[in-house]
């Protein structure tokens, strides 16, 4: 009995895996196909064919993390705070190891 069992869940794991593959399957054709049209009346159009992207903003999305950013109350800009620089000279690192 066991192994009737056994053998009756491994088809229905099989089955199930088919089925979700066919559907993966079909929305990967049905993307397909609507770009195409897309890509088509683009081009009927006399429109240029662009990509289908994401934009995605990576500083709008650490301003979103920032303490303060969204406040009236945010300190000045960061550059603002400097008031005290010293310049130094550059050397070459070849001068300095004689």
């Amino acid at each position: 009995m066991g192994k009737i069992l056994g053998l009756l869940m491994r088809g229905v794991f099989l089955l199930t895996a088919l089925i979700f593959f066919a559907s993966l399957a079909l929305v990967a054709v049905f993307v397909l196909v609507l770009w195409l049209l897309r890509a088509l009346w683009a081009r009927l159009s006399g429109q240029p064919v662009s990509p289908w992207t994401f934009q995605f903003k990576h500083h709008a999305t650490w301003q979103d993390f920032r303490p303060g950013a969204g406040s009236a109350t945010a300190s000045p800009r960061a550059d603002a705070d400097v008031i005290d620089v010293e310049i130094k000279e550059v050397r070459d690192v070849r001068e300095i190891s004689k």
